[in-house]
């Protein structure tokens, strides 16, 4: 953690602060608004935070160097349950590298994987879990993985769903969309903040106002509002067009897309809308997601 952000944090219990969602949520948007948060209260908001620099401040659980120095292997010859085993002694060290909280990115469901917690709450501070409706994050997952809708749907809908191990990370474990939001939402907790992406674009002073409390954090109306204006979907997509942005997939042509929600009324067929709602009622329900009539 940069030195700047370390003075923000030392309220806060160390350990790690889980910075958690199913993918294509809103993970990156609130990783760059912590970002121009610290900048702003720290008086160096001239121009928003290099989104190819989120790195420097928040880290992501599956970055392999850890796991290939704990395993003394490269990550494409360790199995999975070499892996699974790893996961919470690669977290702890994570916890015990930081002075403060430290705030770590994370798609995996909160489940156990092969015997072995995928998050060890005995490194754990806090967590924020971003929710969207499936609805939109299908298509942004379509575009994001280079697939079609209905592969999208097949992969959102499947139970224990894992990632691939590659040269630079190991696998994670997503679960179906479903399974993702109950693992982190099933009962509330003090120490987890649960954010709608819808909300965010609706209310974002209400709802980053929010997550800066959880945070044990203070800013101004004035900060939080110049933190949310450096951290807006246009800065971003502007950036990305600019200089491009390295946590872009390859079979993907932009990771900044649209940002914005309700696409699926337009994109999605009838048949395609009953079969996410048929897979995932139950938790679209808890936050308002089934549209009326179905």
């Amino acid at each position: 953690m940069r030195p700047e952000a370390e003075q923000h944090n030392d309220q806060l219990k160390p350990g790690i602060v889980w910075l958690a969602s199913y993918p294509r949520s809103g993970n990156t948007w609130t990783r760059n608004f912590l970002h121009n948060l610290f900048r702003v209260l720290d008086g160096k908001e001239l121009a928003p935070q290099d989104i190819n620099a989120l790195g420097e401040y928040t880290l992501w659980d599956v970055a392999g160097k850890r796991f290939e120095q704990l395993l003394g292997k490269p990550l494409r010859s360790a199995s999975r349950s070499e892996i699974a085993a790893a996961r919470i002694k690669v977290q702890q060290q994570i916890a015990d590298d930081a002075d403060a909280a430290v705030f770590v990115k994370t798609h995996n469901a909160l489940v156990l994987d092969r015997g072995h917690p995928t998050i060890n709450m005995g490194a754990t501070s806090g967590a924020i879990y971003i929710v969207r409706n499936p609805l939109d994050v299908v298509i942004s997952f379509a575009h994001h993985f280079g697939i079609d809708l209905d592969a999208a749907i097949d992969k959102m809908g499947r139970r224990g769903l894992e990632t691939d191990i590659t040269e630079h990370a190991v696998y994670e474990v997503y679960g179906s969309w479903s399974e993702n939001v109950m693992s982190w939402t099933r009962k509330p907790h003090r120490a987890i903040y649960v954010m709608r992406y819808e909300d965010m674009l609706q209310r974002p002073l209400e709802i980053f106002r929010g997550l800066c409390r959880h945070l044990l954090l203070d800013p101004s109306e004035t900060q939080l509002a110049r933190a949310i204006e450096l951290s807006s979907f246009e800065q971003a997509k502007a950036q990305e067009a600019e200089k491009g942005y390295r946590e872009r997939p390859k079979q993907s042509k932009v990771f900044f897309r649209t940002g914005h929600a309700g696409q699926w009324r337009q994109q999605l067929s009838h048949e395609q809308i009953c079969r996410i709602i048929a897979e995932n009622r139950e938790q679209m329900a808890r936050f308002g997601y089934v549209p009326e009539g179905l």
